[in-house]
């Protein structure tokens, strides 16, 4: 029997504060080891959901459920889910001044070391593992101990965001538009990486406008999402489909 990571059922939800409703009955299930892919147009609420999933607080869910792991996403705080093992690389990495990337991440490693009732590791067992990761990722020493993000170009910030997938191993990792801004060679490396981590315990959730990512992390699952929800699901043949043709048949269809 397959083990589900994350089951999402008729969820609803929006800006917190009053704001308009911008995912409309969704349902998704991500079983271990499956890749979905969601595409579709601008607006359509693709990023409001990987904020609802990891708990941004800007976002609220007004109906419907979303479990992880077995879990409530709704009851628990988002360090809570990222300990759990729910890992989100954004589209734009925000800068975080006067905190290195090299202690980011010893503090990140431990914090989902300890909640998971790990030990924690040591000076020395961290920077042997940082090491080994960030070699494959071709990030280099100097970044690590550059402040996060700050100065960093579009490309480095995403090798980041992979050396730290690679680094925490979460068991469900979602990737809003990883692809954006990177060149051929960053690309590969991102890909690489993510194919790397991939395996048949965990799961990937990948948000894209573009093929060339999905030509190198195949997804099981692609989905067209639009007006807050999902309105077809194929595989990569709808990939390329939508590649030609674009969303407007698909968007029309299901209204």
């Amino acid at each position: 029997m397959m083990q589900k990571l994350l089951e999402i059922k008729e969820l609803y939800a929006g800006v917190a504060e009053g704001g308009k409703e911008i995912i409309k009955g969704l349902n998704l299930t991500i079983n271990a080891g499956e890749i979905h892919a969601i595409m579709g147009p601008n607006g359509a609420g693709k990023s409001t959901l990987s904020y609802v999933l990891t708990g941004k607080s800007d976002y609220a869910v007004t109906r419907g459920e979303m479990q992880f792991c077995g879990q409530d996403l709704n009851a628990l705080k988002p360090e809570e889910r990222a300990a759990l093992g729910l890992f989100l690389s954004m589209q734009a990495p925000v800068e975080i001044p006067g905190v290195t990337t090299q202690n980011f991440l010893k503090h990140a490693i431990n914090a989902v070391r300890k909640y998971n009732n790990l030990p924690e590791l040591d000076a020395a067992e961290f920077l042997k593992l940082l090491r080994g990761k960030a070699k494959e990722f071709e990030v280099s020493a100097d970044m690590l101990k550059r402040e996060i993000n700050v100065g960093f170009s579009g490309g480095e910030k995403k090798r980041l965001e992979i050396l730290q997938l690679s680094l925490l191993q979460p068991k469900l990792a979602i990737l809003d538009e990883a692809d954006s801004g990177l060149d051929i060679d960053a690309l590969k490396i991102v890909s690489q990486g993510v194919n790397q981590w991939h395996n048949t315990d965990n799961g990937l959730l990948i948000i894209t406008h573009h093929l060339d990512l999905l030509k190198q992390i195949k997804p099981d699952f692609v989905h067209i999402y639009a007006d807050g929800r999902i309105i077809k699901t194929g595989d990569m043949v709808l990939a390329e489909e939508l590649e030609t043709n674009g969303y407007k048949n698909y968007v029309e269809m299901s209204k």
